[in-house]
């Protein structure tokens, strides 16, 4: 080795620099490189929004409003560029979802099928269309428009997450969990770890969700991003009946996002379990103002009933009715929440008939809940039963833990004289969410007084 001085200057001079450069990062200090390198800029709000949606994370809202415009504009010139009709389209989505606004879902339509007019192979757009029939909760469209997508390029990450959302919704578990995998392989990252959770979360792998979503809090880049994740861990705190880790989680995505609307929605549900009923009403109230999801209106509704106050809950009532006929002007289909909101609070005959139509069409774990219960509030006890088994244990044996969904199966099965079996359920319910509901849970107490300790000379009932 040549070690002379001019040599030993050369490595010290380096040395330095390493030396300078790292005392740089951990000091947070900006320091200009001897070689005149600067540091890249800090995105524009469009380009944040432009980042998120084409990963399919939450925007900001006023970097949404800024990317849309800034498309707008450029289309005025550039009517030809299909990417720009995309980035576009899925811009207005996003602000559909986040607003709870459907009116955004035709803008959008307007715009990814001009996308594709432009240029009928544009993946963009197709997987545009499929995040939008998403929205809509058009989950048979949403598939179909999503593996168009992943016929022309099955190796973009980013068809993967709309597809395992429409698969989800229309039952498909096998489904879901192949896609997963595959998106699992192509990609990692803070999104990949949310989509992850909601697929453990609908088999019941609750911890597994749980770990998934603060790994993916804790990775997030953007504030609104990190926000989205902690609602959905308070979410899945509520489910279990954690009411203070729950609250936690929806004050620190209020925090940390102040748009998050789902979060404040989620305080209303934890102030309730609390006992804390003023704050409660108030964390409905702001939720429904800025986003007036007509699930919120039910929960608000039935949260008044709760405390005797009818004509405020009719006010409610009214509110979901408008938002669900509003959505459908739109496009979108909130058959779901008006079937649930008859079986217990209108027609049942009425809601047993959407149910039906929408099990035909979208035969998920949600929709076998919700047409279980309303064959049992019209009468059809027998009938219920199997889409009641199908809720809680899924197509594998392993189905969602909820409290609402083992309440409506007890309830079944007492109405059918299984008094071992509803017991077992009415139990369970209470023992995962003490408080999953205003109304029901302290119906479920009701009929667990009713039925007493098991007999021991009864000996064992079948489920």
């Amino acid at each position: 080795m040549n070690d002379t001085p001019r040599a030993r200057r050369r490595r010290l001079r380096r040395a330095l620099f390493a030396s300078a450069a790292g005392t740089a990062v951990l000091g947070g200090v900006l320091v200009t490189l001897p070689w005149g390198e600067q540091p890249p800029p800090a995105p524009t709000p469009p380009e944040r929004a432009l980042a998120a949606v084409t990963s399919g994370v939450p925007a900001a809202l006023p970097d949404l409003e800024a990317l849309a415009a800034e498309r707008e504009r450029h289309l005025r010139t550039h009517p030809e560029d299909a990417r720009a009709w995309a980035e576009l389209g899925a811009a207005r989505t996003e602000q559909g979802l986040r607003l709870a606004d459907p009116r955004y879902w035709p803008r959008a339509e307007k715009a990814l099928r001009t996308a594709l007019k432009v240029r009928k192979d544009s993946v963009p757009a197709l997987r545009g269309m499929a995040v939008l029939a998403n929205a809509r909760r058009d989950y048979v469209d949403a598939r179909a428009w999503g593996e168009a997508a992943r016929k022309l390029e099955p190796e973009r990450w980013t068809t993967y997450p709309p597809l395992i959302e429409a698969s989800a919704g229309l039952g498909d578990d096998e489904e879901t969990g192949r896609l997963l995998e595959k998106l699992a392989k192509l990609r990692s990252g803070p999104a990949v770890m949310a989509r992850a959770a909601a697929v453990y979360r609908d088999r019941g792998w609750r911890e597994d969700a749980a770990a998934k979503l603060a790994d993916a809090a804790s990775a997030a880049g953007e504030p609104v991003e990190r926000a989205a994740y902690l609602e959905r861990a308070g979410q899945l705190a509520w489910e279990r009946g954690d009411r203070e880790d729950a609250l936690r989680h929806f004050q620190e995505a209020v925090r940390t996002d102040p748009d998050q609307r789902a979060a404040q929605a989620g305080q209303g549900r934890a102030l309730t379990a609390l006992g804390r009923t003023t704050e409660a009403l108030s964390a409905y109230r702001t939720a429904l103002a800025r986003h007036p999801r007509p699930e919120y209106a039910l929960e608000l509704g039935e949260l008044y009933e709760s405390l005797g106050m009818r004509p405020a809950a009719v006010v409610q009532y009214g509110l979901l009715r408008e938002r669900v006929r509003l959505a459908a002007a739109h496009g979108g289909d909130e058959d779901l929440v008006l079937g649930r909101f008859e079986a217990d609070h209108g027609d049942a005959e009425a809601a047993v008939r959407r149910l039906r139509a929408e099990w035909r069409r979208q035969p998920s774990t949600e929709v076998a809940d919700a047409l279980g219960w309303a064959l049992h509030r019209a009468g059809e006890h027998e009938e219920a039963l199997p889409f009641a088994v199908r809720a809680t244990e899924g197509t594998e044996g392993g189905g969602v833990r909820s409290a609402l969904f083992a309440y409506h199966r007890g309830m079944i099965e007492h109405a059918l004289e299984r008094y071992g079996a509803a017991r077992r359920h009415l139990t369970e319910a209470l023992q995962i969410n003490p408080w999953f509901s205003p109304l029901h849970a302290p119906r479920a107490k009701e009929a667990l007084a009713r039925l007493g300790e098991p007999s021991v000379q009864a000996g064992p009932q079948s489920s």
